[in-house]
């Protein structure tokens, strides 16, 4: 069956990290950190809805001036994540500039920023082109549990880890995948048509099974409609299986405490992509750093139970031993399921 998302390293292993999250039936997508983002088209970056930012060290963030400016009257919003002080961090961003046309463009942008907060609220901020970037409303609530992004077919969870500051890692999952049966489609005699997208949302939103379902379609005998319930037309056509879980992980200490907060956001994970800054050779410049040595990543990712994983984050110390770096985190994940 195919899957909603579609996830990929924008840089090299050696590059800023950045994750791209592609929607595969969708004209969006989602970006996991804003380092350098110039590998990105600009039709990829007007793709993008929200953006989750582990930490704004500069790796991590210089890229919101690119997004921005790629931005800035062709795309009516943006919403951004991050940790402690997010908001006032956008803010100043913001307000490094001079907006003195900006508010005239046909098309405003608001610039949405989301602060989660070690106590467990959210705080929020609205900024708009139409005041300059100047407005702005605050607000604070609650989250709930993990939860920092919900929608009807996929949510994004979060947790903090350590890396001498409070730095998020994420995960994002489809909520259930939904395949139409084309052999079942087929002897019932209907085609595909806009209706199917709305069974999809149906289901995907807990709709009562006896919802009715507008059923049109157009083939070689002419127009056709009928009406069908959701319960019957998922009976009849749609199978379901689990989500696709994708995590990202980087820039943590190896401790037990961040082992344990990975554990319990994204075990079992599909895809994980974390770092390996540095060879297990340099545990000692690792721990000083407050970052992962490749064999750390690799029995990080064995003891959550991911099924795939992708190293990244290298040190530029090892350029052109890319392969070791890979094949450490791999012994290391082998070495813990024997």
């Amino acid at each position: 069956m195919r899957p909603l998302l579609q996830a990929r390293l924008v840089n090299d292993v050696f590059g800023d990290p950045v994750l791209f999250v592609d929607f595969l039936d969708e004209r969006r997508a989602l970006l996991f950190d804003l380092g350098d983002i110039t590998a990105l088209m600009p039709r990829n970056l007007m793709r993008v809805s929200h953006v989750f930012v582990t930490h704004t060290h500069m790796d991590h963030f210089s890229g919101f001036d690119h997004l921005l400016r790629v931005l800035l009257g062709r795309k009516p919003s943006i919403a951004l994540y991050g940790g402690p002080g997010f908001v006032a961090q956008v803010g100043h961003k913001l307000r490094a500039y001079t907006w003195n046309v900006v508010h005239r463009y046909d098309l405003e942008l608001v610039v949405e920023a989301f602060e989660l907060a070690l106590d467990g609220h959210i705080r929020s901020a609205r900024f708009s082109s139409r005041d300059r970037f100047a407005s702005v409303a605050v607000a604070t609530t609650e989250q709930c549990g993990d939860i920092v992004h919900d929608e009807t077919t996929f949510r994004v969870r979060a947790c903090f880890v350590d890396h001498g500051i409070p730095c998020l890692s994420y995960i994002v999952e489809e909520k259930v995948r939904l395949g139409v049966d084309k052999e079942r489609l087929g002897a019932s005699g209907m085609t595909k048509g806009a209706w199917l997208r709305e069974l999809k949302h149906a289901v995907l939103t807990g709709a009562p099974v006896d919802t009715p379902i507008p059923v049109q379609w157009r083939d070689s005998g002419g127009d056709h409609a009928v009406t069908r319930t959701v319960g019957e037309l998922s009976r009849l056509i749609l199978d379901a299986e689990p989500g696709q879980r994708i995590g990202y992980a980087t820039d943590l200490r190896d401790t037990s405490d961040n082992m344990q907060a990975l554990s319990n956001l994204m075990q079992g994970v599909d895809h994980l992509f974390i770092e390996s800054v540095f060879l297990e050779a340099d545990r000692a410049h690792a721990l000083r750093k407050n970052h992962l040595t490749a064999a750390q990543a690799g029995r990080i990712a064995s003891c959550i139970g991911a099924r795939a994983v992708t190293p990244f984050h290298f040190s530029p110390r090892y350029r052109g031993r890319a392969e070791e770096m890979a094949s450490e985190v791999q012994a290391a994940r082998e070495h813990l399921r024997r």
